[in-house]
Order: structure tokens, then sequence, then C-alpha cells
């Protein structure tokens, strides 16, 4: 059995409280002020409607990610299994959670490890980009790809969920040349992604002059990590703290714009309260490439294999009837389709 660290204690915490509490945002998504105009005379045919596209030069089957969620424990090593083997069946993108605690226990690699299961999707590695002010740096970040050989590595921005932690980590200062160090010197890609509160614009600008290849907006409007926090806090004060928090942090679609604006070249991954596949279209007419999403999918692998299957199939349905019912006929058509606000 892998020795229990308090690095993978506090991944099982997240999972038992995504699973069993209501932890959303006070805030929505603001995707739900954006519509399609619906188009009685489509001029094509439902089933020619493509959803394919290449990211990082892998080849998609649909523009979704499975968002990084989790990793570290007995647990979640099955789910990330059943997460990449139902990734592989359907063409998406997957995250992994953060890989700390493996780097810190090499007994829970094998929680991580789900190449084998998912030899051709794009795979994201994933570490807390503040650890590079912890004593990480190059070899951690070339270490947590090479585990999980994955095509690009993520570093998560979680400045609030770390100040709501009694054991957070909070020296932020100097970051940014450390990020842009990595750029520059690690052979994959680097995605910065926030974990619920999303980037403005000068967080953004900040990044792309970094070097970074993607961001991941991670919005505010879904799971506040703020109130998972809350349900782990240890007494009343900390409770109160992360409490405060609830309706704090960028929407996602002013989070996506807010990139657009201020790095129009970046490639960007939208996330945070996405419900359906009509708001990763959404999204994605607004200027993402990939639509992501973690709780729908963390309770789903958690009930069954099919069940994961099944949610991605729908969810893949629902981006390819509102393209068709839009008169879209594939992925960069999408990206130009303008949306009407509310």
């Amino acid at each position: 059995m892998p020795k229990v660290t308090q690095t993978s204690s506090r991944k099982a915490d997240h999972i038992r409280i995504n699973l069993d509490e209501d932890v959303r945002s006070g805030l929505t998504s603001g995707l739900e002020h954006y519509h399609f105009t619906h188009q009685a005379l489509p001029e094509i045919n439902l089933e020619e409607v493509d959803l394919g596209l290449q990211v990082f030069e892998r080849s998609l089957n649909a523009p979704l990610l499975i968002s990084s969620m989790t990793g570290g424990t007995e647990q979640a090593g099955k789910i990330n299994r059943t997460l990449a083997e139902a990734a592989q069946e359907t063409g998406i993108a997957m995250g992994l959670g953060s890989q700390r605690a493996a780097i810190e226990n090499p007994d829970l690699h094998s929680t991580f490890q789900v190449r084998q299961y998912a030899p051709d999707i794009l795979l994201f590695a994933n570490l807390g980009a503040v650890q590079l002010n912890y004593d990480y740096g190059l070899a951690q970040c070339q270490q947590a790809v090479e585990m999980i050989a994955a095509d690009a590595l993520i570093l998560h921005l979680n400045p609030l969920q770390e100040a709501v932690q009694p054991e957070g980590d909070t020296r932020f200062a100097g970051l940014l040349a450390k990020i842009e160090a990595i750029c520059q010197e690690l052979p994959v890609p680097v995605i910065a992604k926030e974990v619920g509160w999303g980037f403005s614009e000068k967080a953004a600008r900040q990044l792309a002059d970094a070097g970074v290849s993607a961001i991941d907006v991670a919005g505010a409007g879904g799971t506040s990590w703020t109130q998972v926090e809350m349900h782990r806090a240890e007494n009343q004060d900390q409770t109160r703290l992360a409490a405060a928090f609830i309706d704090w942090g960028i929407p996602t679609s002013q989070a996506i714009l807010n990139i657009r604006a201020s790095a129009p070249q970046m490639t960007i991954f939208a996330s945070g309260g996405l419900r359906d596949g009509i708001d990763i279209a959404k999204c994605v007419a607004l200027g993402a490439s990939l639509g992501g999403m973690a709780s729908l999918f963390l309770k789903a692998a958690n009930r069954s294999l099919d069940s994961t299957i099944e949610t991605i199939l729908l969810i893949q349905r629902q981006i390819q009837v509102a393209m068709f019912a839009s008169g879209v006929g594939n992925i960069e058509q999408l990206q130009r389709t303008p949306l009407l606000k509310s």
C-alpha cells in the first residue's frame, strides 16, 4: 500500500467533497447570456457536421477536454484509468490532476500513468506553478511529463485556493520569470491554467509574453475551490475565510474575451461551469479551441466506464446538433460564428 502523504490525503479529501457536497461558485459562467442564431434552413446534413480538429499535432474527434482533476490515491488511480479509457474510445483530450503527490512519493506514479490505456489521446501533465517557488524546477517538470508520456504540461495557478488552505503555498512573488524559464527549456508545450477564477487581460498578456503555448481560462461559474476548502476547514475561522469567496472570480465567458483581447494569437481552452455541449460550442465561437469539463466526468467515472463514454458521446452530439441548427459545418466555421448577447 502506498504511503499516504499530506498531499495525497488532501487529494482524497478533494474527491470526496466534490462527489458529496455542493461546491458550486456563487457566480455563473456568463455563457447563458450568449446565444446562437437559429437557422431554419441550415443547408447542411447533420451527419456531415464535422467536430474534428488538431491541437498540439494530435487529432481529436471533438473540441472536448476532460479537465484536470485527480491522482495520488488508489481511488483516483481507478478514476483516471476510467477517464483515459473513455477518452481513447471517443477521441478526446484529457488532463491529469496535479502530480506533486507522485513527485513526492514514487509509489503513487501508477495512479497517474494512463498512457497504456489511451495511447492516442492528447494528454496533459500537471503541476502547481507555485511549486517553482518551493524548490521545483525543470527537473520536476520533465519528471511530470515523462511519468505519463504527456504531450504538454499544465502549470496551474491557484493563489486564492492556496490562500484559504491552512497548509497553502502562498509565495507567488517572482513566479512569472520562472514560468518563462520553463517555457523556454521544456521540450513540450506549456499550458497555464487557473482552477476556477479565470484570467484578467493583464495576466493573459503576462503569460503570453512568458511563452506559454495555451491558456485554460478555468473561469468562475463551476466548482469553487474555496467552497471545497471550506468543507476541509479545521475550525470556524478557516470556514468563514473560505466561505466569503463564494462569488469571487472572472466568469468563463469574460475570461475568454480577456485573452482574445490581450493575446489574440493564444490557443485558448475554456473551462469553468460548462454544463453541456451547447456551452462548449459557445466557447468555441467565442474563441476557444477546446471546452473542458471536470465534475460531470468525475461523477460519471465514479459510476462506470460505460457511463463515462455515454456522457462524452451525448456532449459530442449536443455540440454537433448546435452546429447543425446554426448552419455551421465544421470547427473552423464555428470559430468564426458570431453569437448574440442578451
